[in-house]
């Protein structure tokens, strides 16, 4: 019998030499364990044939990415371009190939360039900064840009690659947030400065305390549900585009009287911008109170019209009551001291309005005429 390495013993008459097989190698055991079947071989074969060269592979990752990425010499001879560099900045490979990096630089960022070379020639490694490169366009991009030195088969640093990415849209939020914080600031600092100015006129219009703490509720639900509906229909943009209908803001302020046919608002449908509504709200509301406490809603046979009409360059607001009692000319004289006055007064010098106030025998009769550029704004 042979042995694990193909020996046998010689037998007389065999004509065979003791020793090895004839014809065969010695048999190592370790090494047949190693090799598959052939069919399996070939198999194997089959597949190393379908993966790519890594080489490749990387090439095709670096086309492939939605990021700039460029390599440059130590001359900053841009010596590679891919498909997201030509979408970034508009320019095809042939066109910057062989050429100075330089020409994606602003006048103003030159001298990046210098120090990003000196750095990237020392081994070091440029996290991501922010700065700004230009399109073939001439159009400025705001990137996020990370370096990163290249060595050769023997580790010398022979370039560098850039990875660029297009931060644009994040710049653009932050702005907005920027002017959205800045525009929030603004608006709460107003409506605490009109809260104080409530309190402080309503406290000295004489009355009970409870008068005067429904005066002051009043006036600031009416601002309350002026917000409420500038919020409601904003759109994400900043606070001073949101606009609000006319209509709507008027049928708001009056949704407390509301009750019975006695309240008319009609007209053209005009936009009040963010910074017009809070003043045209608090302006309704007090004539709405007005109304409500010795006007033409204060009985049950009173009507009122609100009507709006667009003109050329002004709207005009009309705010007609009829059939309410005239006020005796004690409240009359009160009236053209307090804080409806003087809210008139600020409203006419904040938005260059005309008020025009005549207290006709059927009641009151107010004209507002608003440009629309102040309105709208």
């Amino acid at each position: 019998m042979a042995d694990l390495n193909g020996s046998i013993p010689a037998e007389p008459g065999s004509g065979l030499p003791a020793g090895p097989i004839s014809g065969r190698a010695p048999f190592d055991a370790r090494v047949a364990g190693s090799l598959p079947p052939p069919g399996r071989q070939a198999a194997v074969n089959a597949a190393l044939s379908g993966v790519p060269d890594p080489r490749d592979w990387l090439a095709a990752i670096i086309e492939g990415s939605n990021d700039a990425i460029i390599s440059k010499d130590l001359h900053g001879i841009i010596q590679s371009w891919n498909e997201g560099a030509t979408r970034l900045f508009g320019y095809a490979p042939e066109e910057v190939i062989g050429k100075s990096v330089t020409i994606l630089i602003p006048p103003a960022r030159l001298d990046e360039e210098p120090r990003i070379l000196a750095a990237i020639q020392q081994g070091r490694r440029i996290l991501p900064f922010e700065t700004q490169r230009l399109r073939k366009n001439g159009e400025l991009v705001d990137i996020s840009l990370t370096i990163s030195p290249i060595h050769d088969a023997h580790g010398t640093i022979v370039g560098a690659s850039k990875i660029a990415r297009d931060i644009t849209e994040r710049r653009n939020a932050q702005e907005q947030q920027k002017l959205l914080m800045g525009e929030m600031h603004h608006r709460v600092k107003n409506l605490f400065a009109l809260a104080n100015a409530i309190v402080a006129i309503s406290s000295r219009a004489g009355g009970t305390l409870e008068d005067t703490v429904g005066m002051i509720q009043d006036r600031l639900q009416a601002l309350a549900r002026a917000h409420e509906l500038t919020m409601g229909q904003a759109d994400g943009g900043h606070p001073s585009h949101q606009q609000t209908e006319l209509l709507a803001l008027i049928h708001a302020i009056l949704a407390p009287y509301l009750a019975g046919e006695r309240i008319f608002v009609e007209g053209d449908e005009c936009l009040v911008g963010g910074r017009a509504v809070t003043h045209i709200a608090l302006l309704l509301n007090e004539l709405a109170t007005n109304a409500a406490k010795y006007g033409a809603l204060s009985v049950p046979e009173g009507q009122l019209i609100v009507r709006v009409e667009r003109g050329g360059h002004d709207v005009r607001l009309r705010w007609e009551e009829r059939g309410g009692a005239l006020p005796a000319e004690g409240d009359i004289a009160r009236a053209r001291e307090g804080f409806g006055t003087r809210l008139e007064k600020g409203v006419a010098a904040t938005l260059k309005a005309s008020i025009d106030r005549d207290w006709r025998a059927d009641g009151l009769f107010v004209s507002i005429a608003v440009p629309r550029t102040a309105l709208e704004s």
